[in-house]
């Protein structure tokens, strides 16, 4: 199975190359320090004279490090953004005759398997979340390149969505439905 994630494999790309600089840099300091590499002397100073620079290397710089700062911050906000919760629903109405409990990730599967069948649907995932008394549906569909978008959602709302609702008795259901283009093409995938 290919990863669909492209996000995921940016950051673990980017992460690689951060590795792979930090790796050199520190073995470049290793070795420079023990006289292996004779690039730089380990007693000579670090910048030539003690004069300052141009005020506007010192603006230029100021402004690349505002920028990484807040390209940085953007990338840990992502991070941080995740799937709802799910919870375990409990049904009892009288606990003296015992108590059924159900996990929410358990059942959306039949929900999950039914909207990955739909034709043009290269993959699903959905997650619900919140109590019996407030649920919420977030389901994320990877769709082929040329995948009918109105189509699939129109299968989810008349008989998949219907199906689900009844299944766990809900008169509604808010669901977040987002749509995510797969690199292949229906017809690259019957091939």
């Amino acid at each position: 199975m290919t990863d669909l994630n492209r996000p995921a494999r940016l950051n673990r790309g980017l992460l690689v190359v951060l590795g792979l600089v930090l790796l050199a840099a520190g073995g470049f300091a290793v070795a420079t320090h023990f006289r292996k590499l004779t690039l730089l002397r380990p007693d000579a100073p670090l910048v030539p004279g003690t004069g300052l620079p141009p005020s506007w290397v010192l603006y230029v710089v100021a402004g690349a490090a505002i920028v990484l700062g807040l390209l940085t911050l953007r990338w840990l906000a992502a991070q941080l953004t995740h799937k709802p919760r799910t919870q375990v629903w409990r049904f009892d109405t009288d606990p003296t005759e015992g108590t059924t409990s159900l996990a929410a990730s358990v059942a959306v599967e039949p929900f999950v398997a039914e909207l990955a069948a739909c034709p043009g649907v290269h993959d699903a995932h959905a997650t619900l979340a919140g109590p019996p008394t407030a649920p919420r549906l977030a389901a994320v569909l990877s769709v082929d390149q040329d995948g009918d978008l109105p189509e699939i959602r129109r299968e989810l709302e008349s008989t998949v969505l219907p199906r689900l609702r009844q299944a766990l008795d809900l008169d509604e259901l808010p669901v977040t439905l987002e749509f995510r283009f797969s690199t292949k093409t229906r017809s690259a995938r019957i091939s």
